[in-house]
């Protein structure tokens, strides 16, 4: 696994990333440049550049001659095989609305086999998931934000740090959950940390990522200001880096979010030497409630979640999203 990824990572991505340099949005060329001698290969190769002149372009032409024909003969067919078109749309349409229905009738007969004093319960397990995935976010936040920001600045440490990083993040959370959780219950911890510490290892590389990104973006242009006005630490962070990987931040943490509650499932309910540790949350029940059988209790539980992170991306994610949007944004 580590040889494919850093494989990967040095015939595939880092090529990419120096090429993609050419696409920023600045006027001031930076100084430090990622580099990439496969790049470099490509782009210099006498062989490269006369089989594509040989194969893909007449192959590219070929396809542009081809999607011309069949669009012009679609503009030619009859109205008969138009309306055929339209029956089978509405057939369609009405297969899917008659599965639906049916689907629906069949889950409201299950709801309503659950107790009251159940779906009582289900808003409170709920209640304590969410506190563990904010917990699980501003912990990955705490230590990624600055981490990825200085892989992002920085070609000679993202040289190192980034392939280390894409190695953990391929890592199974579920491989390393066993360990992290004897060390935490013989520490005399128990399932309500080791869930948070699951959660973690499986959502905190969304923001990394999503950092290093957003760091990599910021124009050159920016921080010669900040070298020339000489700015502190805190003012660099304040006026350019914080307002620049704004959006690319909020990107990471909408995914670790909906990666952090999908990861609550198998955080809070966990076999480990034929013993079934749990904590109270909207996970467990869910887990519990498949090893159970209770299939009502497990639509109530799985229902109750995706209100849940629907509300908050309607409430919280979508308006600051509408910020990064028009406030943090980059453009001429």
């Amino acid at each position: 696994m580590i040889a494919i990824i850093v494989a990967t990572d040095q015939l595939l991505w880092r090529p990419l990333i120096a090429w993609s340099d050419k696409f920023k949005f600045e006027q001031t060329e930076s100084s430090n440049r990622v580099s990439s001698p496969l790049l470099h290969l490509l782009q210099h190769s006498t062989a490269i550049r006369h089989l594509r002149q040989r194969t893909l372009r007449p192959v590219s032409e070929l396809f542009y001659r081809t999607s011309y024909k069949r669009r012009a003969a679609h503009h030619q067919q009859p109205a008969s095989d138009s309306t055929l078109q339209k029956v089978l749309r509405y057939v369609a349409a009405g297969l899917v609305i008659g599965i639906v229905l049916f689907a629906a009738t069949h889950a409201i007969v299950l709801l309503r086999e659950v107790q009251p004093r159940q779906i009582g319960m289900i808003f409170l397990g709920a209640g304590a998931t969410f506190l563990r995935v904010l917990a699980a976010l501003l912990i990955g936040s705490a230590w990624t934000i600055p981490a990825g920001v200085a892989i992002g600045l920085h070609p000679r440490l993202a040289r190192i740090a980034q392939p280390l990083a894409q190695i953990a993040a391929s890592v199974p959370a579920t491989a390393v959950f066993p360990v992290l959780l004897v060390g935490i219950v013989k520490a005399g911890g128990g399932l309500g940390i080791g869930s948070i510490a699951l959660m973690l290892l499986g959502t905190q590389w969304y923001i990394l990522f999503n950092v290093i990104a957003g760091a990599i973006a910021i124009p050159s242009d920016l921080r010669e200001v900040g070298r020339l006005f000489r700015f502190s630490t805190v003012e660099k962070w304040k006026v350019i880096i914080l307002p620049s990987i704004f959006p690319y931040l909020i990107t990471g943490l909408v995914t670790a979010s909906g990666g952090a509650w999908n990861a609550s499932i198998v955080a809070e309910y966990f076999r480990l030497k034929n013993q079934t540790l749990s904590t109270f949350g909207l996970g467990a029940q869910i887990s519990a409630a498949t090893d159970a059988g209770q299939f009502p209790v497990l639509l109530w539980a799985t229902i109750v979640m995706a209100l849940i992170v629907v509300t908050i991306n309607r409430l919280l994610w979508r308006p600051i999203y509408r910020i990064a949007e028009t406030r943090y944004k980059l453009s001429a």
